[in-house]
């Protein structure tokens, strides 16, 4: 692994320009000791990779501008046997190294600043921000305890001490910070992340199950304001426990056959809604807890599910661009709230997300507004 530092190198000219000054925070700092192993999705299922089984891979690998997938439900890829398969959602990464700094960039950190970093991970994060800023400028918190354990054993390999610890942002906090960074995605802006920020303080963070990254500074009543940054994102969402609790996915496949309390022709063809990111962004703050979707047979046929917790769901289905059928059923219509989005966006030519302002109470209450539309996230 000695030659560590020329593929770190060449991922720093890749994911930043000549007189960044994240530059050397890149270049210098060994990825690879951040994961040693990981898992590969694969059309199968999720398969493990141990970094020191193909030095050339891991090398490859961990200095590439990819997300490094290193935990699948409660089953970290450390503890993993090659013939596991686990199921779930992804629960811990490296994520790539371009988003990262994106994140960094909308924080506006500086020299002299108290800087807390919301999801250790794999640690990676944190060692580049204790690289530019120093080891006693900088907290990480993540709410598993083998990610902080390992984070810190990893970030010492790798000549960094940032502090590190196993905390919750939804309980308070221990200490006030300059600058708040989130690379887990928030379902709200928790009164306790408020509390840990200091007044004239900036919070960066992407709101769960939307693209949207919000900046905003410290108010002297506790709330806070800013705007929808003009840019994206996605993370993985806070968890409280080792995984996720248990979704709406095994309603999906009672789903395929179900004949709807209404069956109508759709004005749209079917999409997959979680890649088309402004659609699903302003639907989710809509109708906020939407479960999605989409199946494609070898013949073009497509079939879109959308479930929630309230009993609502939709199927709709077509081939190819074809006008869908589109059955619905419980209290919400949500195909029909999916395609007034659609809709909005043909005639407008847009959403206005991007820029709007941004408004958190004192109690993580947050408002989003453009004119006369307003979302709000509690």
């Amino acid at each position: 692994m000695n030659d560590w530092r020329k593929h770190a190198a060449a991922l720093a000219e890749k994911v930043t320009h000549p007189q960044s000054r994240w530059r050397d925070a890149v270049a210098g700092t060994p990825r690879h000791l951040f994961v040693p192993r990981w898992w590969w999705k694969e059309p199968t299922g999720p398969v493990l990779a141990d970094g020191s089984a193909d030095p050339d891979l891991w090398m490859r690998v961990a200095y590439s501008d990819m997300t490094v997938l290193t935990r699948i439900g409660a089953l970290h890829a450390d503890h993993a046997h090659p013939d596991d398969h686990p199921e779930g959602l992804p629960t811990s990464s490296a994520t790539l190294p371009s988003l990262t700094l994106q994140m960094y960039r909308h924080l506006r950190p500086a020299e002299g600043m108290d800087i807390l970093d919301v999801g250790t991970g794999s640690g990676y994060g944190a060692a580049l921000l204790a690289h530019r800023f120093g080891n006693e400028r900088v907290t990480t918190i993540d709410v598993d305890p083998y990610l902080t354990k390992a984070a810190a054993e990893r970030l010492a390999a790798a000549g960094a001490a940032p502090r590190t610890l196993t905390a919750d942002v939804m309980e308070p906090l221990p200490g006030q910070w300059d600058r708040i960074v989130c690379t887990v995605s928030l379902p709200r802006i928790p009164p306790t992340l408020l509390a840990a920020l200091r007044t004239g303080g900036r919070l960066v963070t992407n709101i769960a199950d939307t693209c949207l990254i919000i900046g905003i500074e410290k108010t002297e009543d506790g709330g806070a304001v800013g705007r929808v940054e003009r840019d994206w994102a996605g993370f993985m969402t806070t968890r409280h426990g080792d995984d996720y609790p248990p979704g709406r996915a095994e309603r999906f496949a009672d789903l395929r056959n179900q004949e709807g309390e209404e069956v109508s022709t759709g004005r749209y063809p079917v999409l997959k809604v979680m890649e088309a990111w402004d659609l699903w962004t302003m639907l989710e703050l809509t109708v906020p807890g939407i479960a999605h979707r989409h199946e494609e047979g070898p013949d073009g046929q497509q079939t879109a599910y959308m479930v929630h917790a309230d009993g609502s769901w939709a199927r709709a289905e077509a081939h190819r661009t074809d006008p869908p059928t589109v059955h619905q059923g419980g209290p919400r219509r949500l195909w029909s709230e999916l395609e007034r989005v659609r809709h909005k966006l043909n005639t407008e030519g847009g959403l206005g997300l991007y820029g709007s302002r941004v408004r958190v109470e004192p109690d993580g209450v947050c408002r989003i507004e453009r004119g006369e539309w307003v979302a709000t996230i509690e």
